[in-house]
């Protein structure tokens, strides 16, 4: 027989929060769970945490929160909120031993949140024209603002830093470059701010980057970047959640140059298809798609797209000598908590390396989601009650002579 594993926590053992609980707290849940944040509540004193132990307890149990869709062992990821089992065990213990304080010295700094640009002043920033109202009784709202982006001349750009103007409400966010006047028309069409759009499908556009809170903004590696054509147009795409009382926000983009040479960029794979028919009923409807690596490249993100029926996507990349490595699972896909997600090591891709993505969805009655009860057939679209699938993965050639083979079979780079 296997041996029996060591016990999480040691018998009798006791918690504090000042020692024990507030460490947690504040890493996994206060980037959220502060004034002024997306957070319903505070989560950084005692009293805060105190008063809802038993909450805790369950939600992060059930692994409700915080809010990691990655499985683990299936790739490793940049700021993973994932509580460790010890972690939750501390949890549970320190609700069920009566949720003490502690002694004062055992607590440390509050930790200090950063305020401002976090990679330095931005070269240009730009902000939404005027701000935009989210109702009270709102839930979910997407919209898509167009940012004029004050260049007579082609730029080359090393990143972009999303700065949300109200962190109550704003939920994520995704950027794009519109070269062309589209989605300035679709703007101008709209009465109200920006534009109306469910989401990333909609905005057909070379992406530049994403936002969720607690993100950490990064410069890319040195050479790195994507030329932004004069005249061109940002599109921001954000996602409100509402706070429960009218609201409003001005979000504000800062553009980063790049100071050398280009050498260089992100490109976008693209695992995505329009082939979508699910007929009612079925509970795991199967679709794949297929990528191959054209050169030697590395994956620095993914970031996986679906609607209300799909429940699990994952992906894999097979080497040419065979080897598979996980890149991503998601086993409970929700669709308002999608993300781009960074590895934490640049996973090698060797030229000849086949990208498998796997989706499945679940239209029968037993789903929640579904927005259909009766279910009906739902094919591939645009609109929440149509469905999707995207798999967007985001890599760097090894070699600069490489970047022309990537930008002739995927030109939509990040």
């Amino acid at each position: 027989p296997l041996p029996e594993p060591a016990p999480l926590l040691d018998e009798g053992e006791t918690f504090t929060f000042n020692k024990h609980v507030a460490p947690i707290l504040w890493k996994h849940c206060a980037s959220c769970h502060r004034p002024g944040e997306v957070g319903p509540f505070p989560l950084l004193t005692y009293r805060d945490a105190a008063k809802r132990a038993d909450f805790l307890r369950a939600i992060t149990a059930s692994r409700r929160m915080p809010p990691w869709k990655p499985v683990h062992g299936y790739g490793d990821f940049l700021n993973e909120r994932r509580l460790s089992r010890r972690e939750l065990a501390t949890l549970a213990r320190w609700a069920e031993t009566g949720s003490e304080e502690g002694d004062p010295a055992d607590l440390a700094p509050l930790p200090q949140f950063p305020e401002g640009w976090q990679i330095g002043q931005p070269d240009l920033v730009l902000t939404m024209p005027e701000p935009f109202a989210v109702p009270a009784g709102s839930d979910d709202i997407y919209r898509a603002f167009v940012l004029p982006i004050p260049l007579d001349h082609d730029q080359t750009i090393a990143t972009v830093e999303f700065r949300p103007g109200n962190r109550r409400i704003v939920h994520h966010v995704r950027m794009y470059l519109d070269p062309t006047d589209e989605c300035r028309r679709r703007d101008a069409a709209d009465p109200l701010p920006g534009f109306k759009t469910f989401g990333a499908c909609d905005i057909r556009k070379p992406g530049v980057g994403a936002w969720l809170p607690g993100m950490v903004a990064r410069r890319p590696p040195e050479g790195v970047g994507k030329i932004v054509k004069a005249h061109s147009d940002l599109v921001v795409l954000i996602h409100y959640h509402g706070s429960g009382k009218p609201e409003t926000d001005q979000s504000s983009v800062g553009l980063y140059f790049l100071k050398g040479p280009l050498r260089r960029s992100f490109t976008n794979i693209p695992l995505s298809t329009a082939k979508i028919d699910i007929p009612p009923g079925a509970k795991r409807h199967r679709i794949t798609q297929t990528a191959y690596l054209v050169a030697d490249a590395h994956a620095y993100s993914v970031m996986p797209h679906g609607h209300f029926l799909m429940r699990e996507i994952s992906l894999t990349a097979t080497r040419p000598d065979g080897t598979v490595v996980p890149m991503l699972w998601i086993k409970d896909w929700d669709i308002n908590w999608q993300g781009q997600y960074h590895f934490a090591q640049p996973i090698a891709l060797p030229r000849g390396t086949r990208l498998d993505v796997i989706a499945l969805y679940d239209n029968s009655d037993e789903n929640p989601r579904n927005p259909f009860h009766p279910p009906r057939r739902v094919r591939f679209g645009p609109a929440s009650t149509d469905e999707m699938l995207g798999c967007h993965v985001q890599v760097l050639v090894d070699h600069p002579d490489d970047q022309k083979l990537f930008d002739q079979k995927w030109p939509y780079n990040l």
